[in-house]
């Protein structure tokens, strides 16, 4: 049973010791849950800042409804980071509910979120608790642009785009759960929304991005479809909207879409033991170990949405760095407005719908993470 109001499940994982971070900042205390207390106590002793001036506890728990429900008991807010999502997420969202815990996440596996919104959107809300996947750099950076857009009258078409950049190479800068949710997309059916409708990508599709902020376009991929077409469909504002997103070294992105067209011609009908067994081998080929802390020289991002209307059009940007500790400190703005009992909604939500884009984006711009532009077109 937890003592302090949050759970950081995932807590040896890298954005769970950057969700710490940010909330031992906040002088909140925790409930630090993973599967080995040993490692955890290890992690959180080599990484996590100012460790000596939090207030927590670690708890070991099983990664089943069952041993997270005792774990999680008596905390308000759950922080969840153990991915992929769309193999492990729904335990923790289950195990949250039974619990009486907000939950939010930091994935934006497209097949995951709209799993939790049809499976415990409603349960959630009529518990009077919000269940809130995503909320991370990507993708409420992107939301964060779209909902600028938005402000703008007869807006309702949209199209965004995560640009990102860190270290060269496939897997550099990424952290290893990271790098399992993006080759586990090749399992997925990517959707973008046109009227209304959440409608599957044609297979191979893929983006030129020739944005203002770059000499050069960006190679970029749908990336599960992202979950802003999920938030958006049942939005009376919105009637279309298009994800995507881009790294910086268009290399490694063009490595990701050949690997995906293998995965076409060759795994897809594949027993699910085989292709398991395939993408534990991509993953760990890619990315053997956790990355270093990130750097601001290094690490820069640009969100855009592009809004349109009939005759109106407005581009947003938000532009950001560091985008796991972004992630941290957004899951962290998550947890003051829950625990002051402070949200717009219940049941599922992003994290812009919970609490208002303009919080987010402020909290973000205090702390040197983001800085949004907005121009009409």
């Amino acid at each position: 049973m937890a003592k302090y109001p949050v759970v950081v499940y995932g807590a040896s994982g890298y954005t769970g010791m950057l969700t710490m971070d940010w909330l031992i900042d906040q002088n909140i205390p925790f409930t630090a849950v993973a599967r080995d207390a040993k490692r955890v106590k290890e992690m959180m002793a080599q990484r996590v800042v100012r460790l000596e001036s939090a207030t927590y506890e670690i708890i070991e728990a099983e990664h089943t409804v069952k041993s997270l429900t005792k774990a999680f008991k008596g905390a308000k807010v759950v922080c969840n980071t153990v991915g992929p999502f769309v193999k492990y997420g729904l335990t923790g969202v289950e195990a949250a509910l039974k619990a009486g815990c907000h939950h939010l996440d930091t994935t934006g596996e497209q097949a995951y979120v709209r799993a939790v919104r049809d499976q415990f959107g409603e349960l959630y809300s009529q518990a009077g608790l919000l269940v809130s996947p995503s909320l991370a750099y990507m993708y409420s950076y992107s939301e964060i642009a779209a909902e600028l857009a938005l402000e703008h009258p007869g807006i309702d078409a949209l199209q965004t785009s995560a640009l990102c950049r860190g270290p060269r190479g496939i897997g550099a800068g990424v952290t290893v759960g990271s790098t399992a949710s993006i080759f586990e997309m090749y399992r997925s059916e990517p959707c973008y929304l046109w009227e209304k409708e959440l409608v599957t990508h044609p297979v191979g599709k893929t983006y030129t991005i020739n944005s203002p902020d770059f000499m050069d376009p960006v190679f970029a991929l749908p990336w599960s479809g992202t979950s802003l077409p999920v938030y958006f469909q049942n939005d009376p504002r919105v009637r279309s909207c298009e994800s995507c997103v881009g790294f910086y070294d268009n290399d490694a992105m063009k490595m990701v879409h050949a690997l995906g067209e293998k995965w076409e011609a060759e795994y897809k009908n594949l027993p699910v033991e085989q292709q398991d067994a395939i993408l534990k081998q991509i993953t760990e080929s890619t990315t053997p170990s956790m990355p270093p802390r990130e750097r601001t020289t290094l690490v820069r991002t640009v969100d855009t949405a592009i809004g349109r209307g009939i005759l109106s059009a407005v581009r947003a940007t938000v532009y950001g760095t560091t985008a796991y500790i972004a992630t941290g400190a957004l899951q962290t703005a998550g947890v003051i407005k829950l625990l002051d009992g402070d949200t717009n909604k219940v049941g599922f939500a992003s994290g812009s719908k919970a609490f208002g884009h303009r919080y987010l984006l402020g909290f973000l711009e205090e702390r040197g993470l983001a800085r949004a532009s907005v121009t009409e077109l």
